[in-house]
């Protein structure tokens, strides 16, 4: 019997494959489990469908993504932090402060969690952060500090 696998089953397969499955084995495990649906035309179908869309949707976000990288490539952002004097700050200049101001400034979001500091930022200067866009696609992100 032929099966498209709606999760992934150890020893068989990955979500969305289409198998080869013995009868009593998609009769009496997967398909009460809702595992797997039977291979008809139309679940092909349906299942082609799906495949389509993902890979438009995957294309359409790696575009972005590097969009997104061209500008972050041209723009030195400027964040503003409190100081101490003789060029130190109190604290340290966050991800999220980045982020802030980088949405702030120029539009763009980009969430925390994808923007990396190698060192901590501690005292005036410009730095340069990577942005992680996903898709494998990074950008550097000059960023000057400034004493408020």
């Amino acid at each position: 019997m032929k099966v498209i696998l709606l999760q992934d089953v150890k020893g068989k397969g990955k979500k969305g494959q289409l198998l080869e499955i013995s009868d009593g084995y998609a009769r009496n495990f997967l398909l009460p489990r809702k595992l797997a649906v039977e291979a008809t035309a139309d679940a092909v179908n349906t299942k082609n469908m799906n495949d389509k869309a993902a890979a438009e949707k995957a294309a359409r976000e790696r575009a972005e993504a590097l969009e997104i990288s061209r500008q972050l490539r041209e723009l030195t952002l400027t964040v503003t932090a409190k100081g101490g004097g003789a060029g130190r700050l109190f604290g340290s200049v966050t991800n999220q402060e980045i982020a802030d101001a980088l949405k702030e400034k120029s539009g763009i979001t980009i969430d925390k969690r994808k923007i990396v500091i190698s060192d901590p930022i501690k005292s005036i200067g410009t730095y340069t952060v990577q942005c992680k866009l996903g898709y494998e696609i990074t950008a550097p992100l000059t960023v000057k500090i400034q004493e408020s």
